[in-house]
């Protein structure tokens, strides 16, 4: 990678690394081996190329190994804890219980880890973050790919769980059916869809946001004749080969299936409700090479440093972009000048990968700011849409009978398969378990059908000992990765069993006030920004109009919140008995 310097430039950068590395093969200590301040700052904004603000200083620091905090000690105490799923964040919730020495258990529905990556098995399944910061901080592997696809995904979470020996902690093919706090008991009572009846002190539930498949109310969806199915339960025996296919929808899933069956089935047919905006990524297919995983092997601190870039690029770099003008011009199509940049840049992407097409570039160019949908990569969706066999409808689906799906304004499609990439229910967090707390009020009731809301988008009040990851407004929609958020949010949740434990507490509750008054910000924070835009719609906000999903704040901000607890936020109660 030449870096963009000239020839000369880059062949004295490289001598430089050459004899660099050949000195400390040969013995000599790395010359700053802890960056940390200013001067890690000066550095890390010499990798990026721009000034990167010093608050990020501790946050990089950390997630490089440079200043690693002392554990908290926990003493030995009653504390027992149900973690409810295995995916990402219930794997690191028992990672981190396990080497906390608190006793505990992982109940998981599905036969194996993983969560949405154990259940996504759909043509293209992939991640659309960097395969190196769609990792745990902890635990870096050798990654194939730059976005590595859902079979590698999944396996880095399967051999995380083996060095962890997490299996042995978890119960598979376990539903939660429902979560009752005692209050005499300071515990909760959890029930499985089996029966079984469980007892703890502590719930963490990890059941995600982008588990429950979300299927519309399509008139006549139970007529069709062949096979209609969501992405997330694709058929494992299915053969599109030769089939006239029809895909309701056009957001991650769609984009990802496409281009993966494209070139199989007789004919595509995509009915698109909006279009989305699209960023190009030049090495979305590239593999990483063998050289690269030997420098990430071999020298001292280069895969550490690769990561930190991605880390700036992807997470909070476009953040103030997000941030609306008042004063700006044209508000239907941007929101400030930056993001008007952003429009621009993609909107010359979409005409030359569409050039020729007017027809397509008519349909599938957004009129709508960037961002205000989740940003999509192009992964060869646009290809795919060029292709013969291919054709984009911009229409909702109105129904759907025996052979056939018919747009909202008309168009039918004769087909064979039915693909629904019609998301999930992101707003109805915990659904299906019955959660009740002090009052006996199901958490359904205090939150309403579709308007979660927690403090820090971890605890709730009335319901003490309950700690929730990927939790309401904490879903990353200006870029980064999620395992970010899950190490802050099991970090913050460990904090405050260790609390629990030091002063032999039997309940904590989020105090009321200061839960009114962090919601008051987030929704405050999101009302100057770019998800509650009138042009648009997205799975970030409710049919009211408030954001539930999204992450407010930047990532070093919910960083440091989340960063230690603070137990005069809570009610507490010394443990009886």
């Amino acid at each position: 990678d030449s870096g963009g310097f000239a020839p000369d430039v880059a062949e004295r950068i490289r001598g430089a690394a050459v004899d660099a590395i050949d000195a400390w093969v040969h013995g000599r200590p790395v010359a700053i081996p802890a960056p940390s301040g200013e001067q890690l700052i000066e550095m890390i904004s010499a990798a990026v190329g721009e000034p990167v603000p010093p608050e990020f200083a501790e946050m990089i620091a950390e997630d490089m190994g440079f200043a690693v905090p002392a554990p908290r000690e926990v003493p030995p105490s009653h504390l027992s804890v149900i973690v409810i799923g295995a995916g990402v964040s219930g794997m690191l919730a028992s990672i981190r219980l396990s080497e906390a020495g608190i006793e505990h258990v992982v109940l998981e529905k599905n036969s194996d880890v993983g969560g949405g990556w154990f259940e996504n098995t759909y043509p293209g399944a992939g991640v659309d973050t960097p395969s190196h910061l769609y990792s745990y901080s902890f635990a870096p592997r050798a990654w194939t790919s730059h976005f590595g696809k859902r079979d590698e995904v999944w396996q880095y979470l399967a051999d995380v769980a083996d060095e962890h020996d997490l299996r042995s902690r978890i119960r598979f093919d376990t539903e939660v059916s429902s979560a009752e706090y005692d209050a005499d008991r300071q515990g909760w009572t959890v029930r499985t869809a089996a029966g079984e009846v469980l007892t703890a002190d502590v719930v963490i539930t990890a059941t995600g946001q982008l588990n429950r498949p979300k299927v519309p109310p399509i008139p006549g969806l139970a007529d069709f004749a062949g096979p209609i199915f969501h992405t997330a339960q694709w058929p494992a025996d299915l053969d599109l080969t030769g089939k006239r296919v029809a895909i309701v929808g056009s957001g991650a899933s769609a984009m990802q299936v496409l281009p993966a069956i494209a070139s199989t089935v007789e004919h595509a047919t995509v009915f698109q409700r909006s279009p989305q905006w699209v960023a190009p990524s030049d090495v979305y297919f590239e593999p990483i090479v063998d050289d690269v995983n030997y420098l990430m092997d071999l020298v001292p601190l280069y895969r550490l440093w690769y990561r930190a870039r991605l880390a700036w690029n992807f997470n909070d770099r476009v953040h103030p972009s997000l941030q609306k003008d008042p004063e700006w011009d044209n508000p239907a199509v941007s929101i400030n000048a930056m993001n008007d940049a952003h429009r621009r840049v993609f909107t010359r992407y979409l005409e030359k990968e569409l050039e020729g097409r007017p027809d397509l570039i008519e349909k599938a160019l957004p009129d709508y700011p960037p961002f205000g949908k989740r940003m999509l990569l192009d992964n060869g969706w646009y290809a795919a849409l060029r292709r013969d066999n291919v054709t984009l409808v911009p229409e909702a689906v109105a129904s759907i009978d025996a052979h056939h799906v018919r747009g909202v304004h008309g168009t039918v499609a004769e087909v064979d398969v039915v693909i629904l990439a019609t998301g999930f229910e992101t707003h109805k967090l915990l659904t299906p378990i019955d959660v009740r707390g002090r009052s006996g009020r199901s958490i359904r009731e205090a939150w309403g059908e579709e308007d979660a809301h927690a403090y820090l988008g971890v605890t709730v009040p009335d319901y003490p000992n309950l700690f929730i990851t990927c939790g309401p407004g904490t879903v990353l929609g200006h870029g980064g990765s999620y395992i970010t958020i899950a190490e802050c949010q099991v970090r913050y949740i460990l904090d405050v069993l260790a609390a629990m434990a030091e002063r032999d507490l039997g309940a904590v509750e989020v105090k009321a006030d200061v839960e009114r008054d962090y919601v008051q910000r987030h929704d405050d924070a999101h009302a100057r920004m770019i998800w509650t835009h009138e042009g648009m719609d997205n799975w970030y906000r409710n049919d009211a109009g408030r954001v539930v999903s999204t992450l407010p704040w930047r990532i070093v901000d919910y960083w440091q919140m989340t960063r230690s607890a603070d137990l005069d936020d809570f009610v507490v109660e010394p443990r009886r008995g």
